[in-house]
């Protein structure tokens, strides 16, 4: 995607909390000369699309409606603007959808979070959802009565090879991970946290060996030694997100690493910051902490690219430009940002510079 928005321009698509009417998902793309943002324009006719995922090669845009009776809606994008056309929706036969993912075996994930249901969706050979291979639905509760009086599931993720998918349960305390067979999720184990932990966010290490999940609840970062074969995984280290002086409340949303796998980074909204954490290369396990004011509140979901850090702090309508060091992977402020109502999701078309 496409000369005539510009070979150098790297492109994100934002997405929001938002009515149909208005245009929930923005294309903006950033200038990666002069650190220069803009809008290029957007698309309406779908309720809260909270939650983005691209196929590979950015050919095809998956969006999760997040309301009581939730859907995923599949889009073609057009290689030489970046418009989408709306190909199918489907419901996720649960409540609030707040993630989605792409796993390599040819599907789409999807997580609910108000009714603990975890979906799997076949795709047709034009990258339409086609129908329901899976859905399970995860019942229990957590610690705390305020939040985790019934399970919550936040995140679902793939393995590299599409053979086992790790659900985060916030209401559970729980990291679930399921073995796909015939499009089908069998549960392959669980990983309890520690009680009010409030697991939200995962992500695997290129180096296939480590894991790392946010915890929303007590503000931290969990390590996990990471099984690809058996898909197991063994908790290594818990460490704070926000620092030890900081009194204020604070719950962890997003959690990314860098592509050589060298720092991993958390967004905390409340404190209002991104923690960048230095990634040991044999133990997997993260030291040196350094936090980054946002320029916003709520940073609810961030991209790390190359060289920049795009931040959308949702309850101040804003995406924040942040440029990021390769070497130390420090963030530092460029003073660009875009005025988006209610972002809640950063998904790069590219992230090669």
């Amino acid at each position: 995607m496409s000369a005539s928005i510009g070979n150098e321009e790297l492109l994100f698509y934002v997405g929001t909390y938002a009515s149909e009417e208005d245009e929930g998902i923005r294309l903006c793309g950033l200038d990666p000369k002069t650190g220069t943002l803009r809008l290029i324009h957007g698309t309406s006719g779908i309720k809260n699309p909270s939650f983005l995922v691209l196929n590979q090669d950015a050919s095809r845009l998956y969006a999760a409606s997040e309301q009581s009776e939730g859907a995923v809606v599949s889009y073609e994008v057009e290689p030489e603007s970046g418009k989408l056309k709306q190909l199918n929706s489907l419901p996720t036969q649960g409540a609030d959808p707040c993630h989605l993912s792409l796993s390599s075996d040819g599907s789409l994930l999807a997580a609910n979070y108000s009714s603990g249901h975890v979906g799997r969706f076949a795709l047709d050979e034009q990258g339409a959802l086609s129908d329901t291979t899976a859905l399970v639905q995860h019942i229990g509760q957590g610690f705390r009565q305020d939040r985790q009086e019934a399970a919550h599931a936040h995140s679902v993720v793939p393995g590299e090879d599409g053979k086992f998918v790790y659900v985060s349960d916030l209401g559970l305390d729980q990291i679930v991970y399921y073995r796909v067979e015939d499009g089908k999720l069998t549960t392959q184990g669980e990983v309890k946290l520690p009680p009010g932990a409030g697991p939200r966010h995962f992500v695997i290490h290129p180096n296939g060996q480590h894991a790392y999940g946010i915890n929303e609840l007590n503000n931290t970062i969990t390590v996990y030694a990471y099984n690809p074969v058996q898909g197991h995984l063994e908790i290594l280290q818990h460490i704070a997100t926000i620092p030890e002086d900081f009194a204020g409340e604070s719950y962890p949303a997003d959690v990314h690493l860098s592509a050589d796998g060298r720092y991993l980074y958390g967004s905390n909204r409340g404190h209002d910051s991104i923690v960048r954490f230095a990634v040991d290369p044999a133990a997997g396990t993260l030291s040196q902490p350094e936090w980054t004011g946002t320029g916003g509140k709520w940073p609810r979901n961030f991209a790390v690219l190359e060289d920049f850090a795009i931040v959308a702090n949702q309850f101040t309508d804003n995406v924040v430009l942040f440029r990021r060091d390769p070497a130390t992977g420090s963030l530092t402020e460029t003073g660009m940002e875009l005025a988006i109502k209610q972002p809640s999701c950063v998904e790069p078309v590219r992230s090669t510079k």
